[in-house]
């Protein structure tokens, strides 16, 4: 009883007129015809009211929508004393909004339980005494306490203790992931097992999950621009439909005629079926990892031409690996690995990372070193078994006065690190980027959706830039940009609509003046996320290929029901412009055919087949 009541409280219009229709049967079997038709009427007119305001208004902002039709079969009903036809196109308006609604919660469901998962309290360490703080009280540098099955407040890193996280609600990945000593948490995840101690690396207005709570925000906030398209079909379905209707009460000469074509002709498939599937293609998204802020985002992406690409960051890991060593004077790869790595230990510096991975990943032990010393700028120096080493960039060399010539090298396809021993060179460590495991695959589903233009737009020289484009089938490059270069390559592209995918803070312009804005969020910058129109959560470029399916999908099932609805509406004025069938029964099939459109948009949030990408690196 309590759910009825509910129901009935909440959907007050569809309330009314499922009354009305109860008590005007009772008093139409009881054979109070008179009373029946009185209350019949009266809730057609109260339940046309709110449509013919929302009409005006629409016509006051130089709009024209499709909902004169409904109207006028409603008002013609009652004119025509035809109450029974009236009620049922008032219930299939006000059911239609009443489904409408469930849709629409449906569609949205993934996105409201990031709002009600969001953590409100934080357990903080201090002097070895825990209490229970607000998480907007926290500050970057602070120590807490996270137990088993909470979910991490703040982003942080972990400073002792072991578990498994899971993120599916921050990046859409469903398997778990263990976390140990260093690694860094996003706030929002659930701590599956042990307790841990983490240190606060960003206030939660900054974290990961507050992030994506105001993208969600803005999602769900976002007018439905989708309207337009069915605005497209509503001049001249309109124009046909009075024209058939009139056509038929000139000939005949009898103005019920008019109002059994006009039943049919009113517009539920045109007015709910492409906002449902839109709601429903960006819940659909949302789902796998990919917050779209609004409907015209997803509008325009369902029909770009081309996508460009930032390379550093998108297509590539953006880490450098050692591609390969060149080995001088009696040295080999080895012994060249083992003291770059010896050097290198204590550094911070994203080219020691490559290094010391390298060495610890072929088990090189690494001898002892004595006087290392950081050259600002240009390197490191130190001594290893009685030998004077530096390690570094070209300028290293040159300011020391090695010997170089003779070594033909095209330094701008590589990072390099030379190695001079004793005053020779004994070797040089070729660095490159590592192509995303995805990217191949990514190219390969785009091209498959429909992308027949893909542009690379890079900071990287051309040849870096070629060598990564060579791999992925990209061709059209655009090399030695700045913020502003961007800008113009994107500009300067042809086949519209284009959309850019980036991450880092100098693709926030570009991706701003780009159709469609798409940044790689869950490691990239907080600047790049605010300014594009989808935001990837999860760590994986081949989500932009899932984002272009989804809203070719979505379009697909929207514009098919709309012109699905619009072909049923004409056979079935023609059907009735023969004056077989009676209005209520229009009324009627009308009620079916509405069903059977807006179910068929649903279909835009149907579960989406996730496509694995190889776990493989492809390095250059």
């Amino acid at each position: 009883m309590k759910v009825i009541i509910s129901f009935l409280k909440k959907y007050k219009l569809l309330s009314f007129a499922i009354v009305a229709l109860i008590l005007s049967f009772s008093l139409y079997i009881a054979n109070y015809h008179t009373a029946s038709n009185i209350i019949l009427g009266t809730a057609v007119i109260i339940s046309v009211m709110p449509l013919l305001w929302d009409m005006l208004s629409t016509l006051r902002n130089g709009h024209y929508g499709i909902d004169i039709l409904a109207a006028t079969a409603m008002i013609t009903s009652v004119i025509l004393g035809q109450y029974w036809t009236g009620i049922i196109i008032a219930l299939m308006l006000t059911g239609g909004e009443a489904l409408e609604d469930y849709a629409e919660n449906r569609a949205k469901a993934e996105l409201k339980s990031l709002l009600e998962h969001k953590p409100k309290i934080a357990h903080l360490v201090k002097n070895k005494i825990t209490v229970d703080v607000k998480v907007s009280a926290v500050r970057i540098g602070e120590t807490l306490r996270v137990l088993p099955g909470e979910v991490v407040p703040v982003d942080c890193s972990i400073i002792s203790g072991n578990t498994s996280i899971d993120e599916s609600d921050i990046t859409g990945e469903s398997m778990p992931k263990d976390k140990n000593p260093g690694d860094k948490l996003l706030s929002g995840a659930v701590n599956i097992e042990g307790s841990i101690t983490v240190k606060v690396t960003h206030m939660a207005k900054d974290s990961q999950y507050q992030q994506i709570i105001n993208l969600v925000k803005s999602a769900t906030a976002s007018g439905s621009p989708f309207v337009r398209l069915a605005d497209r079909y509503s001049v001249p379905f309109t124009i046909i439909s009075f024209m058939i209707a009139g056509s038929v009460w000139i000939i005949s000469g009898h103005a019920i005629r008019f109002l059994e074509v006009i039943v049919v002709a009113t517009p539920c498939p045109l007015l709910l079926a492409a906002p449902i599937a839109l709601i429903s293609g960006m819940s659909r998204a949302a789902k796998h990892g990919i917050i779209i802020k609004n409907g015209g985002a997803l509008e325009k992406l369902a029909e770009v031409k081309t996508i460009a690409f930032d390379k550093t960051g998108t297509l590539t890991n953006g880490k450098p690996i050692i591609e390969s060593i060149k080995t001088f004077n009696g040295y080999n790869e080895d012994e060249i690995l083992g003291y770059a790595a010896a050097l290198e230990t204590n550094s911070n510096h994203v080219l020691a990372h490559a290094i010391t991975n390298s060495a610890a990943s072929k088990q090189i032990k690494l001898p002892t070193t004595k006087n290392v010393k950081e050259l600002a700028g240009h390197g490191l120096s130190g001594v290893i078994k009685g030998k004077n080493l530096l390690l570094g960039r070209l300028s290293l060399m040159q300011n020391n006065k090695i010997e170089l010539k003779d070594i033909d090298l095209d330094s701008k396809k590589y990072t390099l690190s030379y190695m001079a021993i004793d005053q020779k060179l004994a070797g040089i460590i070729f660095f490159s980027d590592e192509i995303r495991p995805e990217s191949i695959d990514l190219i390969k589903r785009l091209k498959l959706a429909g992308i027949k233009h893909f542009r690379m737009i890079t900071g990287d020289s051309i040849q870096a830039a070629k060598r990564v484009g060579n791999k992925l089938g990209i061709s059209d490059i655009v090399a030695d940009c700045l913020p502003a270069d961007k800008i113009k390559a994107v500009e300067s592209i042809e086949d519209h609509p284009v959309a850019f995918v980036g991450d880092g803070v100098n693709d926030a312009p570009v991706l701003t003046v780009a159709d469609v804005g798409i940044a790689l969020g869950a490691k990239g910058s907080t600047a790049a996320s605010e300014s594009a129109d989808i935001v990837i959560m999860l760590d994986s470029v081949s989500k932009v290929a899932s984002a272009v399916e989804i809203s070719k999908r979505t379009f697909y099932i929207a514009k098919q029901s709309i012109l699905v609805g619009i072909m049923i509406s004409i056979v079935l004025m023609l059907i009735f412009a023969t004056g077989r069938l009676k209005p209520i029964y229009g009324a009627l099939l009308q009620e079916v055919v509405d069903v059977i459109v807006i179910f068929n948009a649903l279909r835009a949030h149907g579960t989406w087949r996730k496509v694995q990408p190889s776990q493989k690196n492809i390095s250059l």
